[in-house]
């Protein structure tokens, strides 16, 4: 039975943190019911986590090429499977997968996020007087849960994620077949050629996408959101609402909405923003011989925060993502607001590290078809892209109650249209023909000293209204300055 995920990009750590993925060098049937209850738990919402056994591990990475497993360990391992699923309680029985790696075999055990949680098992494998614990993943470690962990998976207990939910107003025809394999090709999934021949409801079950009795299986969740042609039928805020405004006044505007699977509607939003908003400007400095090139908006900042809306967001929540495009800025709002233990305090800093997802499936769909990375790494994305390009600090918002979660990208300065002043036009109109800097100053009443200079004549070099005689040589005797095609056009 293949699985739904690349697994070359799984051993690269690709799709997946290294958090989530333990490497065993031979079978240990303790260790691995210790970690297959700990997955199970899912005690930070990540979704899955897998296990491959045949594989050697140093500091949390693969040894690679694999020493593998004999073929005749196979049927011993998977009885042993059998009796660690019976041990686990309530019972759990992981997916596994045989996978010849460089030539090794090696078995992989997936472990998603079990819907009944918390679930215990024995201390001592196969020991009938054992006591039973709650394990959990704490970094790349299995460990015994400790009392707060205890309470903490208790109170997780009472709700399972609401995209890992079974959704009774759907049925399984209502999973698109062409979604599902358009996914599968997409992400390499060694399960693409074995899905044409397979019958829906077994491809929805392998993919772990619809649940239940094989005479009532339901679609989960997710498996609406990414696998139907109208997910907004089933969550009526599945859907994105892009504004484009004429003016801060907000009475003139294009409007356009999204909808459709989330990953297709998500690429459509950042299409459309490529081609509608998106725009490129050459800007000239005093201090630069070079030109540099800026856009309004840095394209790689707005994919992460529109990436981040899709992920973190509430589908339970009717409010559709809004992106709002202002003369001066965009706005990107979605609802509710962070997680804890994320404050409004911790907003301010360049890099949050939450440990807790809102969505662990949708963010495991994300991630596989490289849409987001989940790796702490949104904020210092667009922090980053933004300083490239010149631009200011992004601002992250929300309120008190967490209700919502608002992104501010100022636009590039370069991009703001000023109305030049009174004196701004008189030096414009004055360097229609080459003029000196002391003759400019002493035109508009100034003394000819430096202040002055970078007060009223670098200004308008900077915004490509004036520009230099001689711009190889900024500091020759014979320097003159006169106004720019863009400077006449603001006298005009």
């Amino acid at each position: 039975m293949a699985l739904p995920i690349n697994i070359e990009n799984l051993l690269t750590g690709e799709t997946v943190e290294w958090d989530r993925i333990e490497f065993k060098k031979g079978w240990n049937p303790e260790d691995v019911m210790h970690t297959i209850c700990a997955f199970a738990n899912d005690i930070n919402n990540w979704g899955a986590g897998y296990i491959f056994i045949g594989i050697e591990e140093k500091d949390g990475m693969p040894l690679l090429p694999p020493l593998g497993l004999q073929l005749n360990q196979f049927d011993g391992i998977q009885k042993e499977l059998v009796n660690i699923a019976n041990q686990i309680s309530p019972y759990y029985c992981p997916v596994t997968q045989p996978y010849k790696i460089d030539g090794k075999d090696v078995l992989i055990i997936w472990v998603p996020g079990g819907d009944n949680r918390p679930y215990k098992c024995p201390v001592k494998f196969g020991t009938k007087d054992s006591k039973r614990r709650y394990y959990v993943r704490r970094n790349s470690v299995t460990k015994q849960a400790n009392h707060q962990e205890e309470q903490l998976l208790l109170e997780m207990a009472k709700k399972v994620p609401f995209d890992d939910r079974v959704n009774h107003n759907a049925t399984i025809d209502d999973l698109n077949f062409g979604l599902i394999r358009g996914f599968l090709e997409e992400v390499k999934s060694d399960l693409r050629t074995e899905a044409i021949k397979m019958p829906l409801k077994d491809l929805a079950v392998q993919m772990h996408i619809a649940t239940g009795p094989a005479e009532a299986l339901f679609p989960l969740n997710v498996g609406l959101l990414f696998f139907n042609e109208a997910p907004h039928k089933f969550f009526r805020g599945a859907v994105t609402e892009f504004i484009i405004y004429s003016d801060n006044s907000g009475k003139s505007f294009t409007e356009k909405k999204f909808s459709g699977p989330i990953h297709l509607q998500m690429r459509d939003v950042l299409e459309y923003f490529k081609t509608n908003v998106l725009k490129e400007k050459v800007s000239k400095s005093s201090h630069k011989a070079q030109a540099t090139r800026v856009v309004n908006f840095p394209f790689d900042a707005v994919e992460e925060a529109v990436a981040n809306a899709f992920y973190h967001r509430s589908y339970e929540n009717e409010s559709p993502i809004e992106i709002n495009i202002w003369p001066d800025k965009l706005e990107i709002l979605s609802f509710p607001g962070p997680l804890p233990p994320v404050t409004k305090e911790m907003l301010k800093e360049r890099r949050i590290v939450a440990r807790t997802y809102r969505n662990r499936r949708v963010g495991d769909f994300f991630k596989e078809l490289k849409l987001t990375e989940g790796r702490a790494s949104g904020f210092p994305t667009i922090y980053d892209s933004m300083e490239r390009n010149g631009s200011p600090n992004p601002i992250f918002k929300t309120d008190d109650n967490f209700e919502y979660f608002l992104f501010v990208m100022p636009i590039n300065p370069l991009f703001i249209t000023k109305d030049i002043t009174e004196r701004e036009k008189m030096i414009l109109s004055f360097c229609l023909s080459p003029q000196k800097r002391s003759e400019i100053l002493e035109h508009i009443g100034l003394k000819t000293q430096h202040a002055n200079y970078v007060r009223n004549i670098l200004p308008l070099i900077d915004r490509d209204l004036l520009e230099f005689t001689i711009p190889q040589n900024l500091t020759s005797p014979r320097q003159e300055y006169v106004t720019t095609e863009a400077g006449r056009n603001f006298i005009k």
